[in-house]
């Protein structure tokens, strides 16, 4: 294990702080010059191995009528869930990662896995969109968050005694750069922690984008620990208590909440992108009503593969509609 130096340490401290002054001080969602605007038709510029997807919004954002679809550049949809590949290397440990929530944001945006297209929506309850609280001193979700495209947590199989969620594996990206919703990265896997969320397995895997300037230099979460001290922590402590504020009870973590490493982390990964396959392949039956959509555009031996979706998409999305003001309102826990 590497000893940390004093000045990268302080690096990380003072963009961490610089972000918290950001989000709080404007209001808004904190974006950087070289990220560009989520709703945006801007070409996301993406390392030599990751997909080219133009994240394309419709609707108004913050609304049940937004929705956010990757597409071409001749403007065909693709699919975040199916259509967008994986594409593990064990060797280097890295892969593709949809960016759903941008870091110190609170809408609450994720993959419809049961929708045609499988576009990027804002999660409801009782037909209102849902925002997560600010755990103080943190703003929104404290990490660029998303999923693995092409894999499947799986609800009818247990892994470690516990069923899976339903969805794609969750992934934290830690990396210096505030991302935008739909953008795709090459990201490097580096351990991954196993929340349990209503009684099923919601794994968190820890990831950093491969462009970043710490990328070169981290590995494995013991590296995350001896250059971003506290980060790992914190991850554990919001996954924990972010509930608290709606009044629910702290999440529970198996594994004693020890975070697995970026070996084992790798094969969890594969093992959900073997579920996913079995999932498009059609070998999951036995539970339809329950089942993700499995429509897609690029897996032509596949029983949901279409040639296109039957979906219009006008030009741009309609202006952003408001946030709730208690959305950032600060909420305080005991740790």
């Amino acid at each position: 294990m590497r000893t940390p130096t004093p000045t990268t340490a302080i690096a990380r401290l003072s963009l961490t702080n610089q972000h918290l002054q950001q989000s709080r001080t404007s209001g808004s969602t904190t974006t950087t010059s070289t990220s560009p605007a989520p709703d945006s038709q801007t070409t996301i510029k993406t390392t030599a191995k990751a997909p080219l997807v133009i994240p394309t919004g419709q609707g108004t954002k913050y609304t049940a009528t937004y929705a956010n679809y990757a597409t071409t550049e001749s403007g065909k949809i693709m699919s975040y869930f199916h259509d967008i590949p994986l594409d593990l290397d064990p060797r280097t440990r890295e892969a593709n990662f949809v960016c759903e929530i941008p870091r110190w944001s609170n809408a609450k945006f994720e993959i419809a896995t049961r929708v045609p297209g499988n576009p990027i929506i804002q999660d409801t309850k009782n037909g209102k969109v849902r925002f997560v609280k600010n755990l103080f001193p943190y703003h929104g979700y404290i990490h660029n968050y998303g999923a693995f495209p092409q894999t499947w947590e799986d609800p009818f199989v247990q892994h470690y005694n516990l069923y899976g969620d339903n969805d794609p594996l969750d992934v934290c990206e830690i990396g210096s750069n505030v991302l935008s919703t739909g953008s795709v990265k090459r990201v490097k896997i580096l351990g991954s922690l196993a929340l349990i969320d209503d009684g099923e397995m919601d794994w968190k895997v820890i990831v950093i984008d491969t462009e970043d300037e710490l990328a070169s230099r981290v590995n494995d979460v013991n590296d995350v620990v001896q250059l971003c001290p506290g980060l790992l922590e914190a991850t554990k402590q919001w996954f924990r208590d972010y509930k608290l504020a709606d009044g629910k009870p702290a999440n529970a973590f198996a594994f004693d909440g020890q975070f697995k490493s970026a070996k084992e982390t790798v094969e969890i990964v594969q093992q959900c992108n073997t579920s996913w396959r079995n999932l498009v392949d059609g070998k999951v039956t036995k539970h339809d009503a329950k089942l993700p959509s499995i429509t897609n555009t690029t897996l032509k031996n596949t029983p949901g593969f279409v040639n296109d979706f039957e979906i219009k998409l006008t030009k741009s999305s309609e202006p952003d509609g408001d946030i709730p003001v208690n959305t950032h309102k600060n909420y305080y826990f005991k740790n």
